[in-house]
Formats: structure tokens, C-alpha cells, sequence
């Protein structure tokens, strides 16, 4: 029995120590590994790089604007009742003076026939009075009041044709209808509102520049404007008024530009970037857009700068931060931070990290 037990003890004894050995041995295969893994030298990263370069630009203002209608109203009701016929189409081109809306104007047609004979009264009164006159059988006061009564009754029938105007509702110029907002049957107030109506061809387009710009901006520049909902699209127009004053909360002054828009692609309402070129020319270092990397920290580019490793030249690049100005075409203006005739790498940027090894091959467009 003691026998048995001697053999056992020595069984897991041997047992536990090639568990430990081989524990040992996967332990210090992995430290290898690992220490292989962590000198390994870094594949250099294939890059395309531009060139900081100096050229002369033209100034300008870049901003925000808004377009609205040269001619742009609500139309509405200005007497109460219920409308009896619609005569548009929602989206509708409509000319001036084209009808819109009839409201229901039944009692006042009875009241026009009314006034009409009451007129037609007063002017038979007035000239039997004349002839009176002419015989001497009648007073002047009572020829002055039959001429007062005449008066009086051609008012009122004149009364009745305004009201009757207003409740056949036009358009009040030549435009593109919105969408109807009442339908047949309904009751109207004065102040409901009908349909919208503006004018398309030209549109303004109003935007505001800092106070810093006034001396830049005159009547007769040319601006051009983009909108997200015609990508690529580039619409021209040139300054036509700028604000008798600057807002005292904001500093700003308001502009007013006038856009043709030949082809009505757009539409009040719209906003967009407007580019306002200023006619100054000034001089300042650009490079490629692709370029700069923008993050919550600053804008930066990653320099080239050749090296000395091992006794062999090797490209590295470096993180600038830089002050970005307006952008030209395909560039952007660069205030500060790099030097003309740097390299900046333009493409692979999300592969870098500062002192990465880089290989630059230019057949890769940004």
C-alpha cells in the first residue's frame, strides 16, 4: 500500500513538472514573438505629396446667403364669406390681374342692383330739376341737394364695385402660384391666407458681411453662388444695394445681390455659398485641398523631410498645424504654418502617424 502511493506521488510529480515546463517554454516561444513583433521594422507607407507653392489670388468674401422673390406675397382674403369657385392650379404660372378666388358675393350683387336703380333715380330727379331751373319752378337749394342725392348714389355703386372687386381675388402680378390653402365651399376672414405667389426670374439674394469688409464691397461686384441642390452648379449675379447701416448686435451689414436665374432652377427660400470677389488680388501660399486633415484640435498637413537612416536617405513625414484661409478652385489659402516649396503629402494621410517612413509615388490622384 505505501508502495502504491510512493509510485502515484512520484507520477504527479513528474506529471506537474512537464505541465510547468511546457508552460516555461510557451511563456518564453511568446516573448520572442512578441519581442520580433516589436523590432520589426515598419513598412514604409505609399503616399502622393504636393508642392506649398506662392501665387498671386484674388480677394474675396466667402459667406452665407439666403434668395428671396423680387415680388413675393401671401395672398389672402380681405372680406369674410365662403368661397364659391377656384380658378388656379397649385404651382401654377399666373399673370396679373388673372382671377385666383371667387368669394360668395351674391348679396352684394342684390345690393349693386339696388344702388344702380337708386342712381338711376337720382339722376332723373336732378334733371327734372334742371329743367325746372330753366323756367324758373324750382329753388337752386333743392338743385344742389338732387345733384348732392346723384352724388351720393354713384358713391355707393362705386362702394359696391370695390367690394365686389375684393371678393374676386387676382393676382397682383405675374408669378409662379405656391400650394391652395382653401378649398371650394370653405369660410374665409380677412387675413386667411390663399396661396403663396412670387416671381422667379430675377431672385435677390440677400446675405450679411462683417463690418471688417465694407470697404471692399460696392455695388456692381460679381458674386457667384452654389447650392447643395445642384452639386456643381454655379450661379452668377452681382451686388445691387448694400444696407444704409450696421447691425448694431451683430456688426454686420446686409447685402442684397441680383441673380438672373434663366433657367428657374432656383427658388426663394433657397440658401447656398456665395462667393463675393472683391476685384483685389493679393499674394499667398495655397496648396491642395486634399491636403489638410481637419479634426477638433486644428487643421494640420503632414510635411516630407528626407533623412539619414543607417547611412541610407529615407523620406519621414511630420504633422504641421496650419491656419487655412479661403479656398481657390482646388486649393486653399494657407496663412501660416508651412513655407512655399515644402512637400505635403495630399493622399495615404490615414495611414500616417508623425515620423512615419513614407515612399511617395504621384501616380495616385488624391
Amino acid at each position: 500500500m505505501a508502495k502504491r502511493i510512493f509510485i502515484s506521488l512520484i507520477l504527479l510529480v513528474i506529471f506537474l513538472a512537464v505541465i510547468i515546463g511546457l508552460f516555461e517554454f510557451k511563456l518564453t516561444i511568446n516573448k520572442k514573438i512578441a519581442y520580433a513583433i516589436a523590432h520589426m521594422p515598419v513598412p514604409p507607407v505609399t503616399v502622393s505629396t504636393g508642392v506649398v507653392r506662392s501665387a498671386v489670388v484674388p480677394q474675396a468674401i466667402h459667406i452665407v446667403g439666403s434668395l428671396t422673390a423680387v415680388q413675393g406675397v401671401q395672398v389672402s382674403a380681405q372680406i369674410s364669406g365662403d368661397v364659391t369657385a377656384i380658378h388656379f392650379h397649385s404651382g401654377q404660372m399666373i399673370k396679373a390681374g388673372q382671377k385666383l378666388v371667387q368669394i360668395d358675393n351674391t348679396t352684394q350683387l342684390a345690393q349693386l342692383k339696388a344702388d344702380l336703380a337708386a342712381e338711376a333715380l337720382a339722376r332723373t330727379n336732378l334733371q327734372r330739376t334742371e329743367n325746372l331751373m330753366k323756367d324758373h319752378a324750382a329753388a337752386q337749394a333743392t338743385l344742389d341737394a338732387n345733384r348732392a342725392a346723384l352724388l351720393q348714389a354713384q358713391a355707393q355703386v362705386a362702394g359696391d364695385h370695390a367690394t365686389l372687386g375684393k371678393l374676386a381675388i387676382t393676382a397682383p402680378f405675374t408669378g409662379y402660384l405656391g400650394l391652395r390653402q382653401v378649398s371650394l365651399g370653405e369660410y374665409v376672414s380677412p387675413g386667411t391666407p390663399i396661396v403663396v405667389l412670387n416671381t422667379w426670374q430675377p431672385l435677390y439674394l440677400d446675405f450679411s458681411i462683417p463690418q471688417n469688409d465694407l470697404a471692399n464691397v460696392r455695388t456692381g461686384q460679381r458674386i457667384k453662388l452654389t447650392v447643395d441642390a445642384y452639386p456643381g452648379e454655379v450661379f452668377n449675379g452681382k451686388v445691387e444695394a448694400l444696407s444704409s447701416q450696421v447691425d448694431t448686435a451683430s456688426r454686420n451689414i446686409q447685402v442684397q445681390a441680383e441673380l438672373a436665374n434663366k433657367r428657374l432652377l432656383l427658388k426663394p427660400g433657397l440658401f447656398g455659398k456665395v462667393t463675393l470677389l472683391t476685384g483685389v488680388k493679393t499674394r499667398s501660399l495655397v496648396v491642395n485641398a486634399d491636403a489638410i486633415t481637419y479634426n477638433t484640435f486644428g487643421d494640420y498637413v503632414y510635411v516630407v523631410h528626407k533623412t539619414m537612416k543607417a547611412g541610407k536617405p529615407i523620406l519621414t513625414v511630420a504633422s504641421v498645424l496650419v491656419k487655412t484661409g479661403n479656398p481657390i478652385g482646388d486649393d486653399v489659402m494657407i496663412s501660416s504654418g508651412l513655407k512655399a516649396g515644402e512637400e505635403v503629402v495630399t493622399a495615404g494621410q490615414l495611414k500616417l502617424r508623425p515620423g512615419a517612413v513614407v515612399v511617395v509615388n504621384n501616380t495616385i490622384k488624391p
